[in-house]
C-alpha cells in the first residue's frame, strides 16, 4: 500500500491519522509479530473500515492508534504532526477516541461518574448534573438511549456498549475508532448508528470502523484495508471492490452466509421455563411471567433488544440469578433456584454473554480455561490430582478444531487473548461432550465469517445429535438461520413465538422495539 506523503493536505480529505511500518510483538509469550509494518490512515470526512478474520491484529492497530498500546515499531502522525500516545489519555488531547469491543467502563460508577472521570477533574468534583444533561443530549442526538444515572454493573451488555460510545462522543474526537460496534444493536439501531457515522464523516470526522460483518462493510465504508496475520493484504475504494473479492482477500476462500436446517421434528421437552418472574438488579421486575419449552433436537431462538430480560432469563436458568415465582424444569426435575454447579451437573451447558467476566478466568491459562466444566471428571483428573498430558491433548484439539489463535496453553494468562478467541475457546469447551442442553448467549458475538460459518455448523450438528439449544442474540439473520421457533422478548415479557420458516426479519425487528 502506498505512503501518504508527510505533508498535511489543506483541502478536504485531508488526513487527519496516519501509521507509518507499525509492528507488534509481546516478547515471550508470542513467536511472532502481531503487526508486521502496517501502513494506515484515515482522512478527513471518510469511513475507513478495518477488515479481517480474528486475530489478523486489527484491535491491536486500533489501540496502538489510540493510544492504549504502544507499538514495537512505526511512527504516528496526526494531521501531520508525528506524535507519541503513551495512553488512552494522549489520544483523547490528541483528537483520537476509540469504543472498544469489551466494555472498558467501571461497573460500580454511574454512566455519567464513568465520564467525568475521563475529564480533568477525575475526583468527581466535576459538576455531574452538568454530564448527565450533556449525555441526556448526545443520547437523544445520536439515538443511543441510556440512562446517566444508571450504575453501569446494572447496565445489560448493550448498554453499556452505547455508555462506551457516549463516553467517546463527550471528547468531541476528530477521529473515531470503533471496535465491532453494532454486535449488541438490532439492524434498526444498527441502521441508526450507520447515520450517526455518516453524518459525523460529512462533517469532517475520520472514522475508523471494524467488523466482520460484510454487508456493513458495503454499507458504511468509503475505503476498506483488509488484514491477515498482522499483515496488510489489500487496501481499496469502496466502490471498486464487492463482498466476494473481500472475502477471498481475508480468508483465502468462499464463506457461506447461511447453511440448509434439517426440518424439526418436535421431540420431549428437555427444558422447561414456566410462568417465572425474576428481579433485577435495580429491583425492578425484570421477567414478567415468562413462559417456554425447549424440545430435544431444537434450536430455540430468542430475540430482543438488550436490557428487556434476555440477561436474566439466561442467569435464572443457569443457576446465576433467583427465581421469585414460578419453576425451572430440566430433564423432568425441578431444578428452580438450583446452583450454577447442580444444575451444570445435570447436562446444562452455558456459553455467557459476557464472556471475560463469566466465561472465563483471566488470569488462568488457556490449558486451565480449557477444562474448567472438567477438572474433576477424568481424563483431567485422578484422585483429585490433574493429569496435565490429557489436559495438554484436549487443549490442543479443542485449539486446532475451533482455530484459537493462542500462545503456550500452559504459560499464557488467557487475559492476553483477543475477544473473538476467548469466545472460540469458550464455545469449544462447552461444547465437545455434545452435552444435552446448550444455553448459548450472542455465541458469534465479536467472530470473523469464518468462525461464525464453524459456530453455525457447530450448532446444527449438535442439535441433529439430540442437543437442545436456547439460543439468545439479536443478531436477526443469525437467529433465522439457525432456529426451528424464535421468541421475541419486549420489557420482560414473551412477546411472540414464531416459526422460523415463517419468521420475517422486518417484523421482529418491529416486535423487538414494540413498533
Amino acid at each position: 500500500m502506498p505512503k501518504t506523503d508527510t505533508t498535511e493536505e489543506t483541502d478536504t480529505g485531508r488526513t487527519l491519522l496516519r501509521a507509518e511500518g507499525i509492528s507488534k510483538g509481546f516478547p515471550g509469550v508470542w513467536e511472532h509479530l502481531i503487526l508486521n509494518e502496517i501502513d494506515f490512515d484515515v482522512k478527513e470526512g471518510e469511513v475507513h473500515t478495518l477488515l479481517g478474520e480474528n486475530g489478523a491484529g486489527k484491535t491491536v492497530l486500533a489501540n496502538i492508534l489510540s493510544g492504549f498500546y504502544g507499538s514495537t515499531a512505526g511512527k504516528i502522525y496526526i494531521k501531520g504532526e508525528e506524535v507519541e500516545l503513551n495512553s488512552p489519555q494522549d489520544g483523547l488531547e490528541h483528537g483520537v477516541g476509540m469504543i472498544h469491543q469489551e466494555v472498558m467502563l467501571a461497573k460500580p460508577f454511574t454512566v455519567a461518574e464513568n465520564v467525568a472521570l475521563g475529564t480533568d477533574d477525575s475526583d468527581f468534583s466535576y459538576p455531574l448534573d452538568k454530564v448527565e444533561h450533556r449525555v441526556d443530549q448526545l443520547s437523544e442526538n445520536y439515538g443511543l438511549e441510556v440512562d446517566p444515572t444508571a450504575r453501569v454493573g446494572d447496565l445489560s451488555a448493550g448498554e453499556q456498549q452505547r455508555a462506551e460510545i457516549l463516553k467517546v462522543l463527550y471528547h468531541e474526537p476528530q477521529v473515531l475508532i470503533l471496535d465491532e460496534p453494532t454486535s449488541l444493536l438490532i439492524p434498526q439501531e444498527a441502521q441508526q448508528l450507520f447515520k450517526v457515522l455518516r453524518g459525523m464523516a460529512d462533517e469532517g470526522f475520520g472514522i475508523v470502523f471494524i467488523t466482520h460483518k460484510m454487508e456493513e462493510v458495503m454499507e458504511v465504508s468509503d475505503r476498506v484495508t483488509v488484514l491477515k496475520l498482522g499483515k496488510v493484504m489489500g487496501e481499496t475504494d469502496i466502490e471498486e471492490t464487492d463482498e466476494e473479492e473481500l472475502t477471498e482477500m481475508m480468508l483465502d476462500e468462499k464463506i457461506p452466509i447461511r447453511l440448509e436446517r434439517k426440518e424439526f421434528e418436535e421431540q420431549s421437552v428437555s427444558l422447561s421455563v414456566e410462568d417465572i418472574y425474576v428481579t433485577g438488579s435495580r429491583g425492578n421486575t425484570q421477567l414478567n411471567g415468562v413462559s417456554l419449552n425447549l424440545h430435544e433436537g431444537e434450536i430455540f431462538g430468542v430475540a430482543g433488544v438488550s436490557g428487556n430480560g434476555q440477561s436474566e432469563l439466561i442467569e435464572a436458568i443457569t443457576g446465576l440469578r433467583e427465581i421469585d415465582n414460578g419453576r425451572l424444569i430440566i430433564e423432568g426435575k425441578d431444578m428452580t433456584d438450583a446452583s450454577p454447579r447442580e444444575i451444570q451437573e445435570k447436562g446444562v451447558a452455558h456459553m455467557p454473554e459476557k464472556r471475560r467476566e463469566i466465561g472465563v478466568v483471566e488470569p488462568m491459562t488457556v490449558g486451565e480455561n480449557l477444562i474448567l466444566r472438567d477438572y474433576r471428571d477424568p481424563p483431567f483428573s485422578r484422585l483429585s490430582v490433574l493429569n496435565r498430558s490429557a489436559i495438554t491433548n484436549h487443549a490442543e484439539e479443542i485449539i486446532e478444531e475451533f482455530d484459537v489463535i493462542a500462545p503456550d496453553i500452559w504459560k499464557s494468562e488467557t487475559r492476553i487473548l483477543s475477544g473473538g478467541n476467548i469466545q472460540r475457546m469458550i464455545l469449544g469447551r462447552e461444547s465437545w461432550r455434545a452435552p444435552e442442553i446448550i444455553i448459548a448467549s450472542h455465541p458469534t458475538h465479536g467472530l470473523d465469517r469464518r468462525a461464525v460459518s464453524h459456530t453455525w455448523e457447530l450448532f446444527i450438528d449438535l442439535r441433529d445429535r439430540g442437543s437442545a439449544i436456547l439460543l439468545v442474540s439479536e443478531d436477526l439473520d443469525e437467529v433465522i438461520s439457525l432456529s426451528d421457533r424464535i421468541a421475541v422478548m419486549l420489557e420482560g415479557n414473551v412477546v411472540g413465538i414464531v416459526d422460523s420458516d415463517e419468521a420475517d426479519k422486518s417484523e421482529l425487528g418491529m416486535m423487538m422495539t414494540g413498533a
